[in-house]
Formats: structure tokens, C-alpha cells, sequence
């Protein structure tokens, strides 16, 4: 496990930006109206008309350049290119409705509003795990939190071999949320999993908080990690830096893999 300290943190300024589900829409709207306009001036002109999925394949491209004009992420690209692609498939199938509606429950219970947090489901792994479990102070009483816990695993895992101290996660999401406390009842874990936004805590009541959130969540994470945590408090980052504050501490779990970012307030 490689390990390269610094110093010199100084906070970000906050980060505005779109909704990302939203401008997909937008975009997508926009490349479904210029499919129409291509489609009435080729019948004007050249009397003929667009293959149904010759139009799909045509307004998804036209939707992933539009999302790659305006910095959206890369899945971005790749979901709007499929989306009416995908659309005409399931319509051309007669699927019935019934499993559009039960897809869409398991995504709204898995993921539930990441349209709006931008914070998609990220697990990690034993190797962060075990990165996390060698960079936590070593006191008894220890007050934990992993924000955005999903399935619990990094919480059960500390809990397990530091028994003084308490472990806790929260998740906005029910499925995940759900299947953490059962994981909990299961193993008889004294772990605590809370159900909300990790923005409604206060920070000060914790000696070490570790997120594995998305870039752009990063921002807000530290205007209210800075303003709340107490000196000498821990802030943990898997695989996603604040821009403009240097960590103290970079991890490495895994050669070549993504690292934990370890800050000191």
C-alpha cells in the first residue's frame, strides 16, 4: 500500500452546474426536434422519408454529440446514444408493461435521487476497506461515519475488528439502506445505518468521515466537512479529489487503481 503525504489545504469555492438528468432530457428533446426537421425537409425535397430506426439511431448520435458538446460525462454519451435506439427495440418487441414498470421501481429504489445528488451507486472493495481500517486513528471511542454507505459492507467490516469504537452509514436510497440494516440484524453488528441525506448531519459529531461520492458532490462535501469537523478530525475520499485542496495523505489500495484521498482538519 503506497502512502504520499502534503500539506497546504485550503478550501475550494463551491461548484454550480446543471442537473445532469436534466440537461440529458434537454438535449434529448433537442436531437428528437432536428430528427423531425431532417425528416419533413427530406420528404419536401427528395420526396422519401426516414426509417424508424434509421430516425432512433440518427437522434441518439445526434444526443451523444450534443452531451459531449456540453461536458457531460462520458455514460452520458453512451446512455443518450442507446436511449431511443433501445426505445424502438422494446416498442418493436411488445414487451409489456409490466416489466418497464418493474425496472423502473428497482432503479428508483437502487438509485432514488441521483438525478438530483449526481451521486450514483460507487461500491467499494475489500482492498479500500483495508486502506480505510489502516489510516484511522488508533483510539478507542472512535465515531465513524461512511456517507452514501450503500450496502454497508465498508461500516460491518470496521465494526468487526475495532469493536471500542462506532461505526455508522448513511444512505438516501431504500434498497440499499434496507439490505445494510439487514446485514446488520444478520451478523448482530452494533453498527448504526440512518436513512437521509448526509447533508442534514452535523459533521462535528464524528472523528473520521469517508465518502466515496462523485466529483461533483466534492465541493460541497468540503465547504461542509471545513466549516463543521473538529480539529483533528478525519476526512476520507475514495477515488475523487477536491480540486485545489491537496490532500494530506494519498492511499494507493491497489497498483494502478484509484486512491484514497486523506485530508486533517
Amino acid at each position: 500500500m503506497k502512502i504520499e503525504r502534503r500539506s497546504g489545504a485550503r478550501p475550494a469555492p463551491p461548484a454550480f452546474g446543471k442537473t445532469p438528468a436534466i440537461l440529458a432530457l434537454l438535449l434529448q428533446i433537442a436531437a428528437f426536434l432536428t430528427v423531425l426537421l431532417l425528416a419533413a425537409g427530406l420528404s419536401v425535397i427528395f420526396q422519401a422519408s426516414f426509417n424508424i430506426l434509421v430516425a432512433a439511431i440518427l437522434q441518439g448520435a445526434i444526443a451523444a454529440v450534443l452531451s459531449c458538446w456540453c461536458r457531460q460525462a462520458w455514460w452520458w454519451w453512451i446512455i443518450q446514444f442507446l436511449f431511443p435506439i433501445l426505445l424502438i427495440v422494446g416498442l418493436a418487441l411488445q414487451l409489456p408493461p409490466i416489466l418497464f414498470l418493474a425496472a423502473f421501481l428497482t432503479f428508483l429504489v437502487l438509485y432514488w435521487s441521483t438525478f438530483r445528488t449526481q451521486v450514483p451507486y460507487y461500491p467499494s472493495r475489500l482492498p479500500v476497506w483495508q486502506a480505510v481500517e489502516a489510516v484511522l486513528p488508533e483510539r478507542e471511542g472512535l465515531r465513524f461515519i461512511d456517507i452514501g454507505c450503500g450496502f454497508g459492507g465498508l461500516v460491518l467490516h470496521l465494526a468487526q475488528r475495532q469493536l471500542s469504537s462506532h461505526f455508522s452509514g448513511i444512505e438516501i436510497a431504500p434498497l440499499p439502506w434496507a439490505i445494510a440494516r439487514l446485514r446488520a440484524c444478520m451478523t448482530g453488528s452494533a453498527t448504526q445505518f440512518i436513512r437521509g441525506d448526509y447533508r442534514s448531519l452535523d459533521l462535528a459529531d464524528y472523528d473520521v468521515v469517508f465518502a466515496y461520492l462523485s466529483p461533483v458532490a466534492m465541493p460541497g462535501l468540503w465547504e461542509k466537512a471545513h466549516a463543521e469537523m473538529r480539529p483533528g478530525s478525519l476526512l476520507l475520499s475514495y477515488e475523487f479529489p477536491i480540486v485545489d485542496v491537496p490532500a494530506d495523505e494519498i492511499v494507493s489500495p491497489q497498483e494502478g487503481g484509484p486512491a484514497l484521498h486523506v485530508w486533517r482538519l
